[in-house]
C-alpha cells in the first residue's frame, strides 16, 4: 500500500478488507475517536461513479435512520472535494468481522435457518422504519464466527412506496416489481430473501425476470421450477412451501409483511429443534 493513502481524510488505514462496486473497503481507525472502523472509499474515476457516489450518499442516509443489532450502523460520511467537485467519498462504518453468506463455512439447516431468521428480523425493524433493503443476496449478508450476522449494504434502499426510474437489484435474486418498475414495498424483500433462501438451500437460483447471462429483461414470469424439498429431498416441504411463498411472481400471494416470515421460520426452527432433541434422547 502506498504511503500517500495511509493517512486519509481523518482516518489511518490500516490494512484492506475487500473491494466493492468501485469501492475498496478498509480496517481503519478513525483519528477523532481512536476507534477502528471500516472505511468504505470511492474515488471518482469516470462518469459512471457518479451512481456509486449516489448509493452511497443513500447509504449513509437509511443508515441513520436505522438502529437495529443485525443492521450495519454507518458513522460518517466525508466528501473530499477538488475544484468544488466531490471527487472522493469516505464512509465510515461499523467494523464487522465475518464472512459473506456466499464464501462462508457449510451451515446445518437449523443454522441455516436461523441465520435467516436473523435476518428477516433486521429487514422487518427497516420496514418498521419505513424503508426497504431491495439488495438482499448471499453477499449482504456477513456471518461471524459465533453465527452473528450484518444486513449489508443499503446502497439501494428507498423508502416504501418508491417507483424507481431505472431497474436497480441482483439478477439472480430480483423481484418482478423492481424489474417491472412498479412501486416498492416490504413484499420485495420478501421475494429477495425467498431468492436468497432457495439458493442457501439448493446451491440453484430462482428464475427471474432477467435472464442470466443475457441483458435481455423478460416479458413474461419465469416458468415451473422445483421447490427446494424436490431438489434435496432431506428439506422438509414446510421449509420449501416458505421459500416458494415468498419467491411469488404475484406479490398479492407472498406473506403479507416480514413479521409473517418470521413467525413462519420460528414454527419450523422449534420443530426441527424439538425432533433432533427426541433423536438424542432415544439414541
Amino acid at each position: 500500500m502506498a504511503k500517500s493513502i495511509l493517512n486519509v481524510g481523518g482516518y489511518t488505514i490500516k490494512k484492506r478488507l475487500g473491494t466493492g462496486a468501485r469501492s475498496t473497503i478498509y480496517l481503519a481507525t478513525d483519528n477523532q475517536n481512536h476507534t477502528d472502523i471500516a472505511l468504505k472509499r470511492i474515488i471518482f474515476e469516470r462518469p459512471e461513479d457518479s451512481r456509486v457516489f449516489e448509493q452511497t450518499e443513500n447509504e449513509f442516509k437509511v443508515a441513520q435512520r436505522i438502529n437495529h443489532p443485525y443492521v450495519r450502523k454507518c458513522y460518517k460520511l466525508k466528501k473530499i472535494r477538488s475544484m468544488l467537485k466531490v471527487t472522493e467519498m469516505l464512509l465510515s462504518m461499523e467494523l464487522f468481522e465475518g464472512k459473506t453468506l456466499e464464501d462462508g463455512p457449510t451451515l446445518s439447516l437449523v443454522d441455516v435457518l436461523l441465520v435467516f431468521r436473523m435476518v428477516a428480523t433486521g429487514l422487518n425493524a427497516m420496514h418498521r422504519e419505513g424503508f426497504i433493503h431491495c439488495d438482499i443476496k448471499p453477499n449482504n449478508i456477513i456471518i461471524s464466527k459465533v453465527g452473528a450476522i450484518k444486513i449489508i449494504d443499503l446502497g439501494q434502499s428507498c423508502k416504501i412506496g418508491t417507483t424507481k426510474r431505472r431497474i436497480q437489484g441482483t439478477p439472480d435474486y430480483i423481484a418482478p416489481e423492481q424489474v417491472r418498475r412498479k412501486a416498492l414495498g416490504p413484499r420485495t424483500d420478501i421475494f429477495n430473501l425467498g431468492a436468497t433462501m432457495y439458493w442457501a438451500l439448493t446451491g440453484k437460483n430462482v428464475p427471474t425476470l432477467i435472464p442470466k447471462k443475457s441483458s435481455s429483461i423478460g416479458i413474461v414470469p419465469p416458468r415451473n421450477y422445483p421447490a427446494p424439498h424436490e431438489l434435496k429431498p432431506r428439506i422438509p416441504e414446510r421449509i420449501s412451501k416458505l421459500v416458494m411463498d415468498c419467491v411469488k411472481d404475484d406479490l398479492a400471494q407472498r406473506p403479507t409483511n416480514m413479521m409473517m416470515v418470521i413467525t413462519r421460520l420460528d414454527l419450523i426452527i422449534h420443530s426441527l429443534i424439538g425432533s433432533r432433541i427426541k433423536t438424542n434422547k432415544h439414541a
